[in-house]
């Protein structure tokens, strides 16, 4: 079973920076790729962005490219996201997770279990 914890979370203000971190544990086999999604109150979760574990081609909700960057330390087994020029409408609960055996990278196997970023205006 592959557990995630994420740390980076906070309050910042508008045009503000955060850094996520996700690092995962407990996994016995490959892993095609990580990623995050956030989840904003009363809306539903919503793709952020993607890397792929080999390689590392990555991916962005449109709403995020150019502000946000996905990376990862797979010595470390851990998954960044650097957030800049943060919006209000950035605010969420952001998840990481593991696609394991999706190898399109379309639904992850396991999840974390969130932290909160909230962007004051």
């Amino acid at each position: 079973q592959v557990q995630l914890v994420e740390s980076g979370g906070g309050l910042v203000q508008t045009g503000g920076s955060l850094r996520l971190s996700c690092a995962a544990s407990g996994r016995t086999g490959r892993t095609y790729g990580m990623g995050w999604f956030r989840q904003a109150p009363g809306k539903e979760r919503e793709f952020v962005a993607s890397i792929r574990w080999s390689g590392g081609t990555t991916s962005y909700a449109d709403s995020v490219k150019g502000r946000f960057t996905i990376s990862r330390d797979n010595a470390k087994n851990t998954v960044y996201l650097q957030m800049n020029s943060l919006k209000v409408e950035d605010t969420a609960v952001y998840y990481c997770a593991d696609y394991g055996s999706s190898i399109w990278l379309t639904e992850p196997d396991y999840w974390g279990q969130g932290t909160q970023v909230t962007v004051s205006s």
